[in-house]
């Protein structure tokens, strides 16, 4: 039964309608609604086959699955650099921690050109590190073409200059899979840049919920479940043989999308010449590195010895400060005020001795981290209630405002958005109309054009399906592309009840336009359509934020 292959243009076209029978594929990666394909076609209209990567719907996994194709071990992930003529398969691990729900892709080596996409070219909106521009080692967010959300972290051109020893470590790191880490996912090592990409954390850092918070001070329990989370995490690297963590403190603490705590990955990474182990003032650091400059197990202890202080105090105490306070048994003036009545007199010392044994000044007597994990557990509190409640966010998932739009998104009120878009025209086409007036000498194009007018005549009257025939034939031809065209076809397809090519018209039009809101909540309706609540939630709070930064500039 043939079908459309929506691929991008080659060539100044685009791939005609093929049967199943005259292409051979093997799968890149798979999505919410659709597969990544790398293809080889023979298309009559050139003189050349087409070896390339397409986007197939995804019910045709279902009709490939009885040709040896093993589909339940495959994850989202982008295409990744060819070697030799070979695409990796973006498959989880088979180890134990899969058995936690960790479900990622395989790490894997990202090209430079991927992470300019993923990052809109590493555009200055997209910086979240704590010093913006001015970090030595800038960290952006940014975005998959099968839409995951990353952190990617640039290093300045003088953090690695050996590219085998940033490969070697980055791969030992990227094995690693825990609930309790922002995992790495990835590297890029091209040239002299020098990139990691992890799992992206968009609710900020335990130095900003704790030292600067605006709301609502963090209460005891979730404390307390910040400290266990880690400990945890550090058992487990030990565990896997990455004991070593530089310089931990409460900035490498991050958030998920439930205010679940969460290591941060890069710490991992052993010293390169991006700096000290410990960037932090000295009188923070562990006793020995003073002395030898080198990170020890032990060292790591300490450092979260001091983390135990900064969530009892709410402040960054020097440890030397500190265990004086402690040793005069001035245990109040320690202990945040905000946490009155939260807790204790016997969970305060407990914690409090804790801390003294993690800061001892002889390394092999402070704890490692299975005692640590052992002590803090008889700390826990509320262990039932969702860490985004402890926090004071209503709904983890829904924690944004919407606007009149976003709200149409979020109910489904197809005639709204056809409103809106009728409204909007074709003002976010940059360029669009520079070209069509260079090219209308064109028959062709003169063609092209008035299969756009017909689309558009038949939008407005809300005749979808003409609109779907005639988008398709401007879409078809390749010589222009059109983030609106995609946007209005991707809303006739929903309008016809046809969620999965509404949503890969919604994706190319992100494609076009990656900071394009209209694509994000086209992409939100379109999986809400198709009963994927969580994975809409993400694509309407992304295309919220990015209205919100259009409006505000």
């Amino acid at each position: 039964m043939p079908f459309v292959i929506p691929t991008r243009n080659f060539a100044g076209k685009t791939a005609p309608t093929l049967s199943i029978s005259n292409f051979q594929t093997s799968i890149v990666s798979t999505g919410i609604s659709y597969a990544l394909y790398r293809v080889k076609i023979n298309v009559d209209s050139l003189k050349f086959p087409y070896n390339g990567v397409c986007i197939l719907p995804y019910s045709l996994l279902k009709e490939r699955a009885g040709m040896g194709c093993d589909f339940s071990k495959y994850s989202p992930c982008c295409l990744g650099k060819e070697q030799d003529g070979h695409v990796p398969e973006a498959r989880v691990d088979e180890n134990e921690d899969n058995a936690e729900g960790i479900d990622l892709p395989r790490f894997h080596e990202f090209t430079i050109d991927q992470l300019r996409r993923a990052t809109s070219g590493f555009a200055v909106e997209n910086i979240v590190s704590e010093h913006g521009e001015k970090a030595p080692n800038v960290v952006y967010k940014g975005r998959l073409e099968n839409q995951m959300r990353i952190a990617v972290k640039r290093f300045n051109r003088n953090a690695w200059p050996d590219a085998q020893q940033f490969l070697e470590e980055a791969r030992a790191v990227g094995q690693l899979r825990n609930q309790r880490l922002a995992n790495l996912l990835g590297c890029c090592c091209e040239g002299e840049e020098r990139l990691l990409i992890a799992e992206y954390m968009p609710n900020d850092t335990l130095a900003k919920h704790l030292f600067h918070w605006e709301t609502q001070p963090m209460k005891w329990a979730m404390r307390m479940r910040v400290a266990l989370h880690l400990a945890e995490a550090l058992e487990y690297c030990t565990s896997k043989g990455r004991a070593l963590y530089h310089d931990l403190n409460a900035y490498r603490v991050l958030y998920d999308d439930d205010y679940n705590p969460k290591l941060s990955c890069f710490g991992l990474m052993k010293n390169s010449r991006d700096g000290k182990s410990y960037s932090t003032n000295l009188a923070f650091t562990p006793p020995e590195y003073l002395r030898t400059g080198r990170v020890t197990p032990e060292s790591v202890t300490y450092s979260f010895g001091t983390l135990l202080l900064d969530l009892l105090s709410g402040k960054h105490i020097p440890p030397s400060h500190a265990l004086d306070l402690i040793r005069d048994k001035n245990l109040q003036t320690l202990s945040d005020s905000c946490l009155e009545g939260q807790f204790s007199n016997d969970e305060g010392t407990e914690l409090v001795r804790l801390a003294s044994r993690c800061l001892q000044s002889e390394p092999r007597e402070r704890p490692n981290p299975k005692s640590l994990v052992t002590a803090l557990i008889p700390l826990q509190k509320d262990s039932e209630v969702p860490s985004h409640v402890l926090m004071g966010i209503p709904d983890g998932t829904a924690a944004f405002t919407l606007s009149p739009l976003g709200e149409a998104c979020l109910r489904m009120d197809l005639t709204a958005i056809h409103e809106v878009l009728e409204k909007i025209g074709y003002k976010d086409d940059e360029g669009a109309a520079t070209e069509l007036s260079f090219q209308m000498w064109t028959n062709q194009m003169q063609e092209t054009l008035n299969s756009k007018k017909k689309g558009d005549a038949a939008f407005r009257h809300k005749d979808f399906k003409t609109a779907i025939d005639n988008y398709t034939v401007f879409i078809d031809v390749g010589t222009m592309v059109s983030p609106t065209v995609y946007a209005r076809r991707s809303l006739s397809y929903l309008m016809s009840n046809m969620p999965d090519e509404a949503l890969n018209d919604a994706m190319q039009a992100q494609v076009i336009s990656p900071v394009w809101y209209i694509a994000f909540y086209l992409q939100a309706v379109a999986l809400l359509a198709m009963g994927k609540e969580n994975e809409a939630q993400v694509a309407l709070k992304e295309g919220s934020s990015l209205e919100t930064k259009k409006n505000t500039n």
